[in-house]
């Protein structure tokens, strides 16, 4: 078989097994990822997973599990406890939002985007990308209903 022949199996046997199969959101792809058991674990508790698998689109600022480690000692166990809720979702909220920017959109200059929470985040473009103190460490992940950029740091509201 030659060569435009195999490729052109490959391209069919690739849009076979892909064909029928719903694209990972924006949960589905964090738990994948590995790296945000910590961040799926505050959604959970949060009741925030129906909200982030909806339709979006949803630009989510992810911070790692060794972002979270970053933060003073106990605190997050106090903000995954039942009476803090109002307190996480609060937390959870300001690292979404609304829409889908991309890197390239904010590539050389500085902007304030609302977040869903209801305050603003100032994101700098101009050498990487840094949303307030948490730097971008990997930009665009795309989700099927949103786009996820994930952060060195918890981004916390005032």
């Amino acid at each position: 078989m030659n060569l435009v022949k195999m490729l052109a199996a490959g391209a069919f046997a690739l849009i076979v097994s892909t064909s029928g199969s719903k694209a990972a959101d924006i949960v589905d792809t964090a738990v994948s990822a590995g790296s945000f058991k910590t961040l799926v674990a505050a959604v959970k508790a949060a009741d925030l997973v129906g909200t982030l698998k909806g339709p979006g689109p949803f630009t989510v600022f992810a911070p790692t599990d060794a972002a979270f480690k970053k933060l003073p000692r106990g605190t997050l166990a106090s903000l995954l406890k039942p009476e803090n809720k109002g307190k996480l979702v609060k937390i959870l909220t300001y690292h979404v939002v609304p829409g889908k920017v991309m890197a390239a959109d904010v590539k050389g200059r500085t902007t304030a985007v609302a977040t869903v929470e209801g305050s603003q985040l100032h994101v700098n473009g101009k050498h990487g990308v840094r949303v307030n103190n948490a730097r971008v460490v990997k930009a665009d992940i795309v989700t099927d209903n949103g786009v996820i950029h994930v952060i060195d740091k918890v981004l916390l509201p005032k």
